[in-house]
């Protein structure tokens, strides 16, 4: 009977395999490399966003919000996330896929509650009266944090899949490191964008670009 690191490795016997790798090739699977690829592009999407974010910060009307604290929750709430994900990647290339899948639902979870955090700090900016009609930068925290959001629900989805998936083998542990890859990526746009949107002033920018 061949094992799992026959299928893993693509030695001799292996066949076709559903790792990060084909057999004989250093080259990553179709996944992986999609992955990269798409998250490549949301890169740039959120660069654009951040660039027109700068420039619309020298208009007079301009007033800066001041982040709610569901923010700060929502940050950490995507840090556990990860952490989980990134334990259910570990434990499972190890084979300890029963805890390996108690992590990958962590991780799910707190993705979802990262979500509804969300949810709760639009709510609140709401109850200020911050509204994206009355505020430019009101409207930019919206539209950048529905945009992070949005990419975090399609990854939700994603998860959803891995989470139902009762396999143990080298396809089942390549898709949970992919939505471990993916977490990671959008918790580094997430501090990015908390980062702009709670720090950088029009002083800062006009500073920053030699205008001030």
């Amino acid at each position: 009977m061949r094992t799992e690191s026959n299928y893993a490795s693509g030695g001799a016997g292996g066949g076709a395999t559903s790792g990060d790798t084909r057999p004989g090739m250093p080259t990553p699977m179709p996944g992986s490399t999609g992955l990269w690829f798409f998250m490549a592009v949301v890169t740039s999407l959120f660069a654009l966003f951040l660039a027109a974010y700068i420039m619309r910060m020298d208009s007079p009307d301009w007033h800066r919000v001041a982040l709610p604290w569901q923010t700060w929750l929502s940050t950490a709430l995507l840090v556990g996330a990860c952490v989980s994900m990134q334990a259910s990647a570990h434990l499972g290339r190890v084979g300890r896929m029963a805890p390996a899948r108690i992590a990958l639902r962590l991780g799910g979870v707190g993705a979802m509650a990262f979500v509804a955090s969300q949810l709760w700090a639009w709510h609140a900016l709401y109850a200020m009266h911050v509204v994206p009609a009355n505020n430019p930068a009101g409207s930019f925290f919206y539209l950048l944090t529905a945009m992070h959001g949005l990419h975090m629900l399609g990854g939700i989805v994603a998860w959803a899949m891995v989470a139902t998936d009762r396999g143990s083998g080298p396809r089942t542990l390549r898709r949970i490191a992919l939505c471990a890859r993916y977490w990671h990526f959008l918790l580094a746009v997430w501090v990015v964008l908390v980062a702009a949107l709670g720090w950088l002033t029009p002083e800062l920018v006009r500073y920053l670009c030699g205008t001030a």
